[in-house]
């Protein structure tokens, strides 16, 4: 059995081979696991779940964007624009399903023992909007996250990601693939800002084109070093992915360490959403609870004097100029990570891994 809080083993191995960055890249941004994996692989059941908890440093802003039509969440009508509370303390993506939703109890222990949340008359009540994947079918219905993995997470959290088979990737799954806990960055250098992701592909849809055994984009082919499988792996490919995956839901935060409205949060949120739709096909169906948080550590300030936004339309306002440059590279960097997640994982309770299936796709 596995009983892991941070990174160990195979896990820390994956994280270091990841040269895609990380949402912790965005300074002040921590990121903690706690899983656990033991799948008897005669009967097919037992643990394959897990919890991973962004915590961003004090004041930061944050919104959410829900497109999927089964989404499994807490708190997110308290990130509205219109609603009042602006600042987020913690964002939970978990395993379990609904029930998974207890891991934030255990993140809001940690925090109020750090006295960290809205002060109230009494104590502080910490702000942890959550997301929950269902995987509860990969392991056992009733092996699912508590309170304590909320906690465990949270105390684990640091700068260092691990990616794939852990936290709320354990139990995922990308179609008929093996999904997993993907992470990733780019910097903005004209600007000066950094824009991170961190995503658990669980979907319906699938990552990879069944004509081809690649990415559905091309440039991911590129960057990730793919090369064309041979025909046979994608045939044995296709022909499986006429399975209808019973897992669903992917479920992200993307960060930024600009200084952004709650609105232009939301935005960013919005606009990420398509980086999911680049890299998952079919995505946000009725079948899905896509799930994506944004938050703004507010950092770094823009000056709107010093940045004209030379790739977008001169008549925009320098704050719309600057949403939607990071909300470009927020749906760059999150279809990034999605791949990294996938192309990390490693096969759980029977569920075939990318590289199981189309080994051709690998150089060496």
């Amino acid at each position: 059995m596995s009983d892991s809080g941070a990174e160990t083993g195979a896990a820390d191995r994956l994280a270091r081979r990841n040269r895609h960055g990380s949402i912790t890249d965005v300074s002040g941004v921590q990121v903690g696991h706690h899983h656990r994996l033991d799948v008897d692989a005669t009967l097919g059941i037992g643990w394959a779940c897990g919890t991973t908890v962004v915590l961003p440093p004090p004041g930061t802003t944050g919104a959410v964007d829900v497109r999927g039509g089964a989404p499994g969440s807490r708190e997110t009508d308290l990130l509205d624009p219109a609603n009042t509370v602006r600042y987020v303390d913690a964002v939970v993506l978990t395993g379990g399903s609904a029930y998974g939703l207890a891991a934030a109890d255990g993140v809001m222990h940690v925090l109020e023992e750090r006295d960290r949340g809205v002060v109230m008359d009494g104590g502080v009540v910490p702000i942890v909007p959550a997301a929950v994947i269902f995987d509860l079918p990969v392991g056992g219905w009733q092996c699912r996250p508590t309170a304590e993995f909320g906690r465990r997470a949270a105390e684990a959290a640091g700068t260092d990601v691990a990616i794939g088979t852990v936290g709320a990737g354990v139990g995922a799954r990308a179609g008929v693939l093996k999904g997993g806990l993907g992470t990733a960055s780019i910097r903005l250098d004209d600007i000066g800002v950094t824009v991170g992701a961190v995503v658990a592909v669980n979907s319906a849809g699938n990552v990879v084109d069944p004509a081809t055994g690649l990415p559905w984009q091309a440039d991911d082919v590129v960057e990730f070093g793919l090369i064309p499988p041979p025909a046979d792996q994608i045939a044995a490919f296709a022909a499986r992915d006429a399975e209808l995956s019973p897992l669903n839901t992917t479920i992200a935060v993307v960060a930024t360490d600009a200084a952004l409205s709650k609105a232009a949060c939301k935005r960013i949120a919005v606009a990420a959403q398509d980086g999911l739709a680049r890299t998952i096909r079919p995505a946000h169906t009725p079948l899905d609870g896509d799930t994506v948080f944004a938050l703004a550590t507010g950092a770094v300030e823009v000056e709107p004097t010093s940045w004209t936004g030379a790739a977008t339309p001169a008549a925009m306002s320098p704050e719309t100029k600057l949403t939607t440059a990071i909300g470009i590279a927020a749906a760059d960097c999150l279809a990034r990570a999605v791949l990294v997640g996938v192309l990390a994982a490693e096969a759980v309770a029977g569920i075939p891994t990318y590289r199981d299936m189309l080994p051709g796709a690998f150089h060496g």
